[in-house]
């Protein structure tokens, strides 16, 4: 990643890199944990509860399947999201973008809260579900790119910028912690009959304060030094995209598949293993929601910590190691779960996400770092989000599918080696990005001059 000026012009001579980039770090959080919050409750409620709200009739696995395809469509979209909010990041700048994205996020998970059920509008209240998650699915797929340069794009973050691109990773536990919190909440201090009646919807409604949160904070920052100097000399594109696809379509590509192990992984750990540790190890519904909260709680250090790991050894170092570990891990982690024992059914659920944040510490940093800053937003966000659609999108249906099929676990954690074994695979094509002078992107890039 190039080195930018240590001020950005509209900052002023009072403010100094330093503390700018504090104060975005801090924003950058702080709105991913409110982005992936608001991704998270959706995801909770179609593995627990919107099988019987939205798809009533079908046998347990069949509900469950349908009510994750819901969740699916948000997937689907991601890639949508980042080629729409990616050019106009790298045209209008990171800090506007983010704004937008913030807005139409939370305002799908609002509206969620207030879908009339099946019993209320039949199929009607389902497609409604698909077309809000379709919203959210927008919004998170413009989203995570431009925090993670929000964070990232400083001066002072040199030499740092495997921790720093942490910290919007950092956002996905907190996200995910809030929002197990509140949904549990709403879950234990409410009759089964409440909850299922109205009580589910209170997760969604709460959105509406979080949003305003996150963007009272994103409107504070300053955009990002890194823009601010292409923009002065002038070496915005027009077409961003376009110039993507054309030199740098194999590090997009490359930057998708490197994440297979990673992004299947963490559904198949939090979303699938609550609908089977409810339905096939018939563990209470808070129980499964608890464990999942306290692994997301110990990944809020383990996150940070891998990616202040890969500043010492080197982001492809780490990653490489992380997939290597993953790949171990696939058939103990299911052979825990299928003991039926509580004590090790919570450990494996813990170990899950600090394997599973040895690829997603350092993973924000290294995708960044392979692309210049001209189509940065644009070639982060599209290559991380495509994966979307072949890793983390699929997963938890794929796991449930299996499943049913087989009713054994050996099939899907042989599907969660094979991604590692793609991921690796695809991580050795890829060049080191902790020498900024040796990425070809960067070289490949200044070559070809901006249009003005």
């Amino acid at each position: 990643m190039h080195d930018d000026d240590t001020r950005s012009p509209t900052d002023g001579p009072r403010h100094s890199d330093v503390s700018q980039a504090r104060k975005a770090a801090f924003a950058s959080t702080v709105g991913s944990a409110i982005e992936w919050y608001d991704f998270y409750v959706y995801g909770l409620s179609a593995a627990l509860i919107f099988n019987k709200l939205f798809f009533p009739g079908n046998n347990p696995y069949s509900g469950t399947l349908l009510a994750l395809s819901t969740f699916f469509a948000g997937f689907a979209v991601r890639p949508i999201g980042a080629l729409i909010f990616g050019h106009f990041g790298d045209r209008l700048g990171r800090r506007k973008v983010l704004i937008a994205t913030m807005t139409l996020m939370g305002a799908g998970t609002f509206f969620v809260g207030l879908t009339p059920t099946h019993a209320v509008i039949g199929i009607w209240g389902a497609v409604i579900l698909v077309v809000l998650r379709v919203v959210q699915g927008i919004g998170v797929g413009g989203d995570w790119g431009g925090s993670v340069l929000l964070a990232t794009e400083w001066k002072s973050a040199k030499g740092k910028r495997g921790f720093m691109g942490s910290l919007p990773q950092f956002g996905s536990p907190l996200g995910l912690i809030i929002a197990t919190i509140v949904t549990e909440g709403s879950s234990r201090f409410l009759s089964n009959d409440a909850f299922e009646s109205w009580g589910w919807r209170l997760p969604f409604l709460a959105s509406l304060v979080l949003t305003a949160i996150g963007l009272y904070l994103r409107l504070r920052v300053v955009e990002t030094a890194s823009f601010e100097q292409a923009k002065n000399s002038g070496a915005l594109r027009k077409a961003p995209l376009a110039h993507l696809l054309r030199y740098h379509w194999r590090t997009v590509l490359g930057t998708t598949l490197m994440r297979a192990g990673q992004h299947a992984s963490f559904y198949l750990f939090t979303t699938f293993v609550l609908s089977f540790g409810v339905t096939s190890l018939h563990q209470p519904r808070s129980t499964m929601l608890l464990s999942v909260m306290l692994a997301a709680a110990i990944s809020l250090g383990t996150t940070l910590f891998w990616g202040s790991v890969s500043d010492r050894i080197g982001r492809k170092r780490m990653l490489q190691i992380g997939l290597v570990v993953m790949f171990c891990f696939a058939i103990p982690y299911y052979g825990l779960l299928t003991t039926g024992s509580l004590p090790l059914i919570v450990i494996a659920i813990v170990l899950s996400l600090v394997v599973h944040d040895m690829q997603y510490g350092p993973q924000s940093s290294f995708i960044a770092e392979s692309f210049p800053p001209d189509v940065r937003y644009s070639g982060s966000s599209l290559g991380y989000q495509l994966s979307s659609v072949t890793a983390g999108g699929p997963a938890a249906l794929v796991a449930t599918a299996f499943m049913a099929t087989f009713n054994s676990t050996v099939p899907i954690a042989i599907y969660l080696m094979v991604m590692c074994a793609v991921a690796f695979v695809a991580l050795l094509l890829l060049p080191s990005v902790d020498d900024p002078g040796k990425v070809g992107a960067e070289s490949k890039s200044a070559a070809v001059p901006a249009k003005k």
